[in-house]
């Protein structure tokens, strides 16, 4: 017969050596030291990432922070920019605008652009031929506006295509309007001081042969004192002489630049002489010259052939706006103002009288009532009077006449 075994009691199975035992309990505590020494590495590491992180954090706040003041100051200077700064993409659709650009490119009303505001085709045209044309080039474009047109200066610089990925252009706009005006007022003084200088040239040219012919009109006359009806054309003939001369000789004061030559001269034998010349234009007219001198010398210091234009110039236009039969009247007087003695004259006629709305202008040069007068009389007239120190005044009624009152300082002119 077989033997068998019988099977061992199950607490004796899982009975273990007490040596086993102690060793596996020295491995886990082993590795529990170690997983607890890892795991507080792990957390200083996690702490440590954590203040890097804060930092970090902290750098990009203060990152975005100094971005966002400088965009702010940016925008700030395109916003006070003097000159007007556009952006488009590459289809030419506005991307940005500041606002002189605004102002400069009238833009229009349009919904889903920057602010609403969308290219005239005009200026889209415009940007795409600047844009075309090398770095730095300049086109202008003229808009009408209520002021009149303005001047703007479009000038492009492309931004490239790898800094942005758009493909933008950028255009600077400039109002030349102002510097376009200057040119046009130092192009127009250039022509003006052309004219100026050949007009003197002219006139230069022109009066000696008016002198001579003056000279031969005197001898004509001496010479046929028995023939009325030539002493009646030399009148004429005089006459026309002397108011040209006149003429001629405004031209050369109004754009002479020499000073006077001031000296001692008796202003009543001055004016004597002038109404000696002045007769044959009065004859001409059938008009009188009365001269009431108060005192039979005033000296003043003065250029006697510039004063003596002055003279003339207010003669003939007493002349021209009185009718036949009228007169003028010249006076010369002393008188007391302000203390010191001043040499008066007046010219004092029976004419048309000029309205109110012009008194304030008959002074200008180029300014003139009458077709055939270059408007230089009044005008070289009251710069002689400021060249004499003296001064110049009007007082005039419709229908009734013009009164011109002359003042000079006189030698010895304290009271």
């Amino acid at each position: 017969a077989t033997r068998q075994e019988t099977p061992a009691p199950a607490d004796e199975a899982v009975r273990m050596d007490p040596h086993s035992l102690a060793q596996a309990f020295e491995s886990f505590t082993h590795v529990a030291g170690s997983l607890e020494n890892s795991y507080g590495m792990l957390q200083a590491e996690i702490a440590k990432l954590r203040r890097e992180l804060e930092s970090k954090n902290r750098d990009l706040a203060r990152s975005l922070a100094e971005n966002q003041q400088m965009r702010s100051y940016l925008a700030g200077i395109l916003e006070v920019l003097p000159c007007g700064v556009l952006a488009v993409d590459s289809n030419f659709r506005l991307r940005f605008a500041n606002p002189e650009a605004q102002t400069l490119a009238a833009l229009e009303l349009c919904a889903g652009a920057p602010s609403g505001q969308r290219l005239s085709e005009t200026l889209r045209e415009l940007l795409k031929e600047v844009a075309a044309e090398p770095p730095g080039a300049e086109r202008n474009w003229v808009e009408q506006t209520a002021e009149g047109p303005r001047f703007v200066a479009v000038s492009c610089a492309v931004q490239p295509q790898g800094a942005s990925g758009h493909g933008e252009s950028v255009f600077i706009l400039r109002d030349i309007t102002q510097r376009k005006r200057l040119e046009e007022e130092r192009e127009f003084a250039r022509r003006m001081q052309a004219l100026a200088e050949m007009t003197a040239v002219l006139a230069h040219e022109i009066r000696n042969p008016l002198g001579s012919l003056e000279l031969f009109a005197g001898l004509i006359k001496e010479a046929t004192p028995d023939h009325p009806e030539v002493s009646q054309w030399i009148v004429h003939v005089q006459a026309g002489l002397r108011a040209l001369s006149a003429t001629v000789n405004n031209v050369l004061h109004f754009h002479s630049t020499v000073p006077p030559q001031l000296a001692p001269l008796n202003i009543v034998r001055l004016l004597r002489d002038t109404v000696e010349f002045l007769q044959p234009l009065a004859l001409q007219r059938g008009m009188g010259i009365q001269f009431d001198p108060a005192e039979r010398e005033i000296l003043i210091p003065a250029d006697a052939h510039r004063l003596q234009q002055v003279f003339f110039n207010l003669a003939i236009n007493a002349f021209r706006a009185m009718a036949p039969g009228k007169r003028l009247k010249i006076q010369s007087r002393v008188v007391r103002q302000d203390g010191h003695r001043r040499a008066q004259v007046v010219f004092q006629d029976e004419g048309v009288g000029i309205p109110a709305n012009v008194l304030e202008n008959i002074f200008d040069a180029g300014f003139t009532t009458v077709k055939s007068s270059p408007g230089l009389g009044l005008a070289v007239s009251k710069r002689v009077m400021a060249q004499h120190k003296g001064s110049i005044e009007v007082v005039s009624e419709l229908g009734k006449g013009t009164t011109f009152s002359l003042c000079f300082p006189v030698f010895g002119g304290a009271v």
